[in-house]
Parts: C-alpha cells; structure tokens; sequence
C-alpha cells in the first residue's frame, strides 16, 4: 500500500513549512532513513527523512511552494506498485495550477507593410527647413554649438544621425573656448541599500517581539571564579580527541542542566492559569548562521558526560552552518544559552525564547584583578545573566538557581560526578 509522506511539525508553533529541494526525485529507489527532502522551518532548513523504503511515485508539491503541517507531499509505494497520484493530489491541495497564458485575439487586424522611402541626402553646409535628426544627434550639435541644418543627414528620410555630426565635428574645426576653471569634484553621497527579510530573520523579528511585549522579563547577573573550570578543561582536553574536547560553553551548559535539576521553575514554561514544569532538561544553544540564528538542543543534557555535550553540539553546529540541520537537532528545548563571549563581549542580557521560562546569557572569561585575602591578584572571571519569566519565577529563585551555577562550576568536579 502506497505510504504517504506529510509535511512534518518541527516545533510548537509552526504551522507551515516550505520544500526547499526534492532529494529523491519521482521514480528513484529510497531506503528508510534516507533524505527524501530538504525543508524550510521557522528556524532553519531542514533534512526531512523517508520512515519508509520504496519508489518515489510523485511528488504533491513543488519545490518553492508553501506547505501546511501535516499536508501530503509527496507518495512512496512498492516498486511494482501502480499509483494513481491525481488522487493523492486532489486530498492534498496539489500544488497551485498552472499559469497558462491566453492566446492571441482573433480580432487584431494584420500590420500593414512597411512603407520604404527613399533616401534623401544633402550636401554638407546646405540648410534644410526641416532637417529631421535623431534626439542624440540633436544633442552633440548642441553641445557643440552648431546649427544642425548645416549637417548632411544620411539616415532614412534625409534624417540626421550621431555619425552625420560626428563626421562634420571631425571636418569643422572647433572654435576656441575661453579657459575656465577646472570644476570642483562633485561627491556622491552613498545611497541607501534595501535588504529584503530573509524568511528566518522575519521570523526572529516577530518572535522576539512577541516575546518582549507579552513575557514579563526580568534579569539576574552573577559573576563566577573559573580558575578552577579552565584547569580541568585544559586536564580533561588532553585525553580527547578534537572532535570531543571541551569548549567553555560546554562547561557551562552542563553547570546549568545540573542547577536545572534542583530548579524546576526554571526549567518550565507558563501556561495561562498554570506552570509546566519539564521532566527532561534539554538545553538549546543559540548559534549564528547566515541571516540569523538558530538553537541546536543537547537532549538530557544533564544526564550526559561533558565530552559528550561536546561532540553532540560540535556535530549539531556544524550541521546548522552547513544548512543541513535534522528535525531532531532543534526540537524540544527546556531552557537555552546564548554565548558571546568568543566576540570578547564581557556580559549582556538576552531576550527569552518563548515558550521557555529562562535562558542564560554567557560573556567572556576575562583575565582581571581581584582582591583575593586583602590582596590584589590576577584572576579569571565569567559573568552570566539569567533572562526569567516573572510569571514563572521570582528573583529570589533565579539568584539562587545561579548560585548553583556558579558552585557547580568553581567546584568543577561537580561536572564528573553530576
């Protein structure tokens, strides 16, 4: 029996997505598992898998075309399977009808030949009452200051082409001109550039509104000692290969999944007259790609080693950047981090992603110094700033949800044993 495959929902609100490119065109052979698409989500571009093995029967839809969740879009059957796609295509809305241009009146009388005149020439300095001439023409005879009768015309009709003045220019020698000064350079002020919204970052502006006018934000800043963190980074690093070791970001991340657990405000999402507090800790990393960002989610983020944190968002990054991001990849975040502290930036507040009830904004470990038993040292510090929903949660809480942060992360073995 044919398998139908629909447009899948990949996050809580999204209520269309766009097929970017078919992959697997109508007759190949697919295998469960195989990218049978590539769609455009609120978020990002996302491979869309095939659940099934088979022939690709036909597609629904087109590439370029709205689709809404759940709407067919295209049909997988066995390889000696007839499918009869005007079925599937007429339940599924089909892609929009072809634009067939109309076809010519009957009515539209013929053109009537051409009429050929003959051509007429003058000799050059005898003056013509008429002496038709092209506008360009007309031009440079004015420019040059003569009298466009005088020009011998050998265009159609006697009229007076750019070559006709050119060539009296070249035969006519031209009077001399008073010399003026030079003319001050004229500058041009650059002109305003229109950037048209990409479909992603029209999304980012109308979450982010949203966000900002209807979630009653406020923000906690706390400043934490990483000395200790960035030592057992360099340790644990060393035992690792690239593609396992340990960013600053991971460090924290897993600080945070860690407070999450003894925090569960914090790790909620509010719901008109109640609060829902989430059973899994799946942490959302903010990550900038071409025209905007998108959050890549480590699933059970603190039930997993640092090194593997790493691997999964090293992966998930370079998938985001490389537009090839899965479904799994950007589902289901309970709270999320945004990092700038690779821009050198010491800390900032970010706006919530809606419908998470926090997210943490994480700056640059900066060397500074501090007063350590009277005196002054060198240290290493890192501001963080929590983002909350006062609906949710208090001050109170979210200080000491960063408290736990920043014990779990100035006492790093924390991060081993959690």
């Amino acid at each position: 029996m044919p398998e139908i495959v629909p447009m899948p929902k990949l996050g809580f609100d999204m209520a269309e997505g766009k097929l970017v490119r078919k992959v697997k065109k109508e007759g190949e052979a697919v295998q469960k598992g195989d990218i049978l698409a590539e769609i455009e989500t609120d978020k990002a571009t996302v491979e869309v898998e095939s659940s099934v093995s088979g022939v690709v029967k036909g597609w629904l839809v087109e590439e370029g075309q709205p689709v809404p969740v759940g709407a067919s879009m295209a049909v997988i059957g066995a390889p000696d399977e007839v499918v009869d796609l005007h079925v599937y295509r007429a339940g599924s809305g089909g892609a929009a009808p072809a634009v067939t241009s109309a076809p010519a009146s009957a009515s539209t009388a013929p053109s009537a030949p051409p009429v050929t005149q003959p051509s007429v020439t003058r000799e050059a300095g005898t003056p013509s009452a008429a002496a038709p001439a092209s506008p360009i023409a007309r031009r440079i005879a004015d420019e040059a200051g003569i009298d466009i009768h005088l020009v011998a015309g050998t265009g159609p009709g006697g009229r007076v082409t750019k070559k006709d003045v050119e060539a009296y220019l070249g035969a006519t020698p031209a009077p001399a001109l008073p010399r003026s000064p030079a003319p001050a350079p004229v500058v041009t002020a650059p002109e305003d550039q229109i950037v048209p919204l990409t479909r992603l970052r029209q999304i980012i502006a109308r979450r982010m509104t949203e966000s900002k006018q209807t979630v009653p934000q406020f923000y906690v800043t706390t400043e934490i000692d990483m000395a200790a963190a960035m030592d057992l980074r360099k340790q644990i690093n060393a035992l690792l290969p690239d593609e396992r070791k340990a960013s600053v970001n991971d460090l924290v991340v897993k600080a945070a999944a860690l407070a999450l657990r003894q925090f569960p405000n914090v790790n909620a999402s509010f719901a008109g007259d109640k609060v829902i507090r989430k059973g899994r800790v799946n942490v959302g990393i903010a990550v900038a790609v071409e025209g905007g960002l998108l959050t890549v989610v480590v699933k059970d983020t603190d039930q997993k080693p640092v090194a593997q944190i790493a691997a999964e968002a090293k992966a998930m990054i370079a998938r985001a950047r490389a537009g090839k991001v899965q479904g799994a990849d950007i589902e289901g975040s309970t709270f999320s981090v945004s990092n700038l502290g690779m821009y050198d930036a010491e800390n900032f507040i970010a706006i919530i992603n809606p419908p998470e009830a926090a997210l943490l904004a994480i700056g640059a470990v900066r060397e500074i110094p501090v007063v350590k038993d009277g005196a002054l040292a060198p240290g290493l510090r890192l501001k963080v700033t929590c983002s909350a929903d006062h609906r949710v949660t208090d001050g109170a809480e979210v200080a000491q949800f960063l408290q736990a942060v920043k014990k779990n992360l100035e006492e790093p073995l924390r991060l081993l044993v959690g």
